[in-house]
């Protein structure tokens, strides 16, 4: 599969300070989440990649274009949805949003035409002809994401766009990502601090600490997998009933004196556990478990002290 995002030792230095370091990846996803905590270099990568910053050293490669040869290219086959406002005042949505798209490369008549569509779409039409500043947070996100999305571009770059919204306004704003990642049509970056919103709309996920990658998951092969992680506390020999464990296809470590914990396949039932248990004379006091989650994913990626992948 052809990478759709391609990071080659792309560094950026703000200032004189290294804010991004040494980026090598290659992201072929339909939908890529982007987290970190807050000064991990995030929103500065989605800035990098639309040419709001040069690179101090190497590149990166949008749709295979290089972001230092195709600017002009790349603005117009690429949405960007700002995490902070950045309206016109005095502007009516459909003003705003037709301006954005003939600025996009669209004649005018299409321009409006798709203007009027996409207004509509994300639930703006009544209220299409209102000033910007009359309209509310929820609003205001909607219709930043009509005009990143006016043009049809071939990838999106959404920078926190459930920040701030309340319950119902995020369940419509992610309904609506999910609407366009399923259609097939656009590859999107979801950048965000929010572990759930980056959960149901993403496949893929890239963590950044310190401006450096610590993590790169793919989601889709983790539900996939199906696997369990589950905590034992035992009575008995806890080494011969681990060996048997693993030669039945599970992983194992010890846990304190008594515990053990066991990684469990997609496949393998919990319940071969109690079988492998009673045959050894191993007794299980306890037992709890899980399914890996994104949390769990994004936690391990902040204990990482190398800044590597």
């Amino acid at each position: 599969m052809t990478a759709v995002i391609a990071l080659e030792n792309l560094c950026v230095e703000l200032g004189g300070r290294p804010v991004l370091r040494d980026l090598t990846i290659a992201l072929a996803g339909r939908s890529l989440g982007l987290l970190g905590p807050n000064g991990a270099g995030k929103t500065t990568l989605i800035r990098t990649l639309l040419g709001f910053h040069a690179p101090s050293r190497g590149t990166a490669r949008l749709a295979g274009m290089d972001i230092r040869t195709h600017g002009k290219e790349l603005r117009a086959i690429v949405g960007y949805m700002p995490e902070n406002d950045a309206f016109i005042a005095g502007m009516s949505a459909v003003r705003m949003v037709r301006m954005l798209a003939e600025m996009s490369g669209l004649p005018p008549v299409a321009a409006l035409e798709r203007t009027h569509e996409v207004l509509y779409y994300v639930g703006l039409g009544e209220t299409r002809y209102r000033n910007l500043e009359g309209y509310s947070l929820g609003m205001k996100q909607l219709a930043k994401l009509a005009q990143a999305i006016v043009h049809a571009p071939r990838v999106l770059l959404l920078d926190e766009p459930t920040n701030g919204l309340d319950p119902p306004a995020r369940r419509r704003m992610i309904k609506l990502i999910q609407e366009i990642r399923d259609a097939g049509e656009v590859h999107i970056v979801f950048s965000s601090h929010l572990l759930r919103d980056v959960e149901e709309c993403c496949d893929e996920v890239m963590v950044l600490k310190d401006g450096a990658i610590v993590r790169h998951c793919d989601l889709a092969a983790e539900r996939q997998a199906d696997r369990r992680f589950v905590d034992l506390e035992l009575r008995g020999d806890r080494e011969a009933f681990a060996a048997r464990l693993q030669q039945a296809g599970y992983d194992t470590a010890n846990a304190g004196k008594h515990g053990l914990k066991v990684v469990c396949p997609g496949g393998l039932e919990m319940l071969e556990l109690y079988r492998l248990a009673d045959a050894g004379g191993v007794q299980i006091r306890r037992l709890s478990y899980k399914r890996d989650s994104l949390q769990d994913i994004f936690l391990e990626a902040m204990e990482a002290t190398d800044g590597r992948v």
